[in-house]
């Protein structure tokens, strides 16, 4: 394989493309509109609805796990007062899944293809001539 499971984690990590590790997965100019593929070797991005729902399923479970429940633990080791914690949970319930979206979107591809790195291009066999039906 010429782009190892390693690197894919790497490159999600980094909100880079799995594929050629450029930094093309959302359009200029824009902070949350994904490309629909990448610019710079031609990866499709959106593929289907499980890309978007992964995405946000992700993007929702990072935000209850890793800031409402240390909120409400706080709250519960009284470290946190009832009115600063709901402010607080509030605020992170909207605030997190907008800063998070870029990341949720990279990570998502980064597990896709972590799991199935043969349907990354760059990972696939060249094809033989004749071999893909034309002639």
């Amino acid at each position: 394989m010429k782009v190892s499971r390693v690197q894919i984690i790497g490159r999600g990590l980094a909100n880079r493309c799995p594929n050629c590790g450029g930094r093309t997965l959302f359009k200029p100019g824009t902070l949350f509109e994904l490309d629909r593929q990448c610019q710079a070797c031609g990866l499709k991005l959106e593929r289907d609805e499980g890309f978007f729902l992964g995405s946000l399923s992700l993007n929702y479970g990072v935000t209850v796990v890793g800031f409402l429940l240390p909120v409400l633990l706080l709250w519960r080791a009284g470290l946190l007062g009832g009115t600063a914690a709901a402010v607080l949970a509030g605020a992170g319930a909207l605030g997190v899944p907008v800063l998070f979206y870029r990341s949720s979107r990279s990570w998502w591809l980064m597990c896709y293809y972590y799991f199935l790195p043969h349907h990354l291009p760059a990972n696939r066999p060249p094809q033989v001539a004749g071999e893909d039906g034309n002639t």
